[in-house]
């Protein structure tokens, strides 16, 4: 029956229509902006047949949600028939089935935007092998060598956790495979936006301060080529930690900017830590288990601009004092952190109850004290709507949260929403530069420093650091006349700067001619 319910309210609504008067018609058509979404994970039921998303469907507008974030590139293997990742090899339906075509027809049918929830460093998890012999884990995980292998790694020596493998951030050739992966999903699918999991290292550290991860041999050679050291830095070294981050924060900015080439409009999420108490009481952001443990710059990412929206993983116990506590200090500092983005709060549905998850969303979308409100809420899972689901069932608890959230003085969706816009894709004011360093041999000058300086337009002076591909890229520059110039190495000459314009919404090209080596 709740498969058909929202097709029986649609033909309620047509034959009481002559009753309605024009305002709330008005209403309706202009409902407020506000995000709400659920977490569709790929290790559950949910996309794996036609039926099973039409359930979903139904389950979504029961909460009058608007946005799907659909678990589509799992560890690298694809819920997909035309990604550059090999399609998973999960028990969905047979091709031709493709559970993303699927959602997105029918989601977009009913009105819900869908967001591809890609995992970025999670390469396998299972002791058997995937199938495809194109998947990353047979081509770059314990059976390749050398620069081949892009496996990350612990200071002792670890790989795999139990049979979790990561991959390094720090290696080049991994964040070109991520990059270009994630465009062809853009690129092949209508989807409204890239959700990003696990763009971070990997958890398991010793220590709360700093991460034992980052240890794969072509990533060390790196940092010590930037550094001009020669040791292999411990893991509490703040000059390799900052490092580590910036690997991450360069891997976002060149997916941010590789989406806006492909397609401006297409929105780029991700799911961000939250783990222990928020900056009030650590002593700020960068005291944070977020920024000194996975070396997750999330903040940062929105102050720059390479980030449409953060849905930061609030997964908290409402009924735990201290995780209660945890749960309204992140939520404060995700509101206030917002800036010109947008940041959406996702606790845990599955560690509260029904009544404990509505005071959450409430608490979610309430005002901070500097008068600052989240962008909206996602659920935290779709397959696990409350932590009563093992005695009462799955579908009971889904029924009775739909109920919490729509029905009721304390209701938080008691109307519908849309979701919020992005005035800086829409209708940009400012436009992004890309380019590449290399040698004429194609050896990228890795590390290089660029440049942007304002010749006929607003702000000032921009620097950065050409990633291990001799990419660069500066996102959210104003209109107008620049010089981009390079720091040359020592021994490498050729043409250090460049004239560029940008213009509004369009990324600009600093085509730098070639380098030469010195003998």
């Amino acid at each position: 029956m709740r498969r058909f319910l929202p097709i029986l309210l649609a033909c309620l609504g047509l034959l009481c229509g002559g009753l309605a008067t024009a305002g709330p018609a008005q209403a309706e058509d202009n409902p407020p902006e506000q995000w709400r979404s659920y977490w569709v994970d790929a290790f559950n039921e949910g996309i794996y047949t036609p039926d099973q998303v039409s359930t979903l469907i139904d389950d979504a507008l029961a909460v009058n949600a608007n946005a799907l974030i659909v678990q589509t590139a799992r560890r690298y293997d694809c819920f997909c028939n035309r990604a550059q990742y090999p399609r998973t090899d999960a028990a969905v339906d047979p091709a031709p089935y493709d559970p993303l075509d699927e959602v997105i027809a029918q989601a977009h049918a009913a009105g819900l935007e869908v967001h591809a929830w890609v995992n970025v460093n999670t390469m396998w998890n299972s002791t058997t092998p995937p199938r495809s012999a194109d998947h990353v884990f047979n081509r770059h995980g314990p059976s390749a060598t050398g620069a081949d292998r892009w496996l990350n790694r612990k200071a002792d020596g670890t790989e795999l956790v139990g049979a979790n493998a990561y991959v390094d951030p720090g290696h080049p050739d991994a964040v070109e495979y991520i990059v270009s992966a994630i465009r062809s999903i853009v690129r092949e699918y209508d989807v409204d936006g890239i959700n990003l999991d696990y763009i971070r290292y990997p958890d398991g550290s010793a220590q709360t301060t700093h991460s034992d991860w980052g240890y794969n041999e072509v990533s060390v050679e790196r940092f010590q080529r930037a550094t001009g050291r020669t040791d292999v830095p411990e893991p509490a070294d703040q000059q390799w930690s900052d490092w580590r981050r910036d690997q991450v924060t360069g891997l976002v900015r060149r997916i941010y900017l590789g989406i806006w080439e492909t397609d401006p409009q297409v929105r780029l999420s991700m799911d961000a830590i939250t783990y222990g108490f928020g900056p009030q009481t650590t002593g700020g952001w960068e005291t944070t288990r977020t920024y000194r443990e996975v070396l997750q710059d999330w903040a940062g990412w929105l102050d720059e601009g390479i980030m449409d929206t953060v849905v930061a993983m609030n997964y908290k116990r409402d009924w735990d004092q201290d995780q209660a506590r945890m749960y309204a200090e992140w939520s404060e500092f995700l509101a206030d952190s917002q800036g010109d983005r947008q940041a959406v709060n996702g606790p845990a549905l599955y560690l509260n109850s029904v009544s404990d998850s509505v005071r959450q969303a409430n608490l979610a979308l309430a005002p901070t004290a500097a008068g600052n409100t989240a962008a909206g809420w996602s659920g935290y899972s779709y397959a696990n709507p409350s932590m009563d689901v093992p005695e009462q069932g799955r579908e009971a608890e889904q029924d009775r949260l739909a109920e919490a959230l729509t029905n009721g003085p304390d209701a938080p969706f008691a109307e519908r929403a849309a979701v919020p816009g992005m005035p800086w894709k829409e209708a940009p004011e400012e436009g992004h530069i890309t380019g590449a360093l290399t040698l004429r041999d194609g050896t990228p000058l890795d590390g290089a420093e660029v440049t942007l300086t304002p010749i006929f337009a607003a702000g000032g002076e921009r620097t950065l650091r050409a990633d291990g591909s001799g990419w660069f890229g500066f996102a959210h520059v104003d209109p107008g006349l620049y010089l981009a110039r390079v720091d040359l190495p020592r021994g490498v000459v050729g043409v250090p700067v460049v004239p560029l314009k940008v213009g509004r919404g369009g990324i600009a090209e600093a085509d730098f001619p070639a380098f030469h080596a010195l003998p």
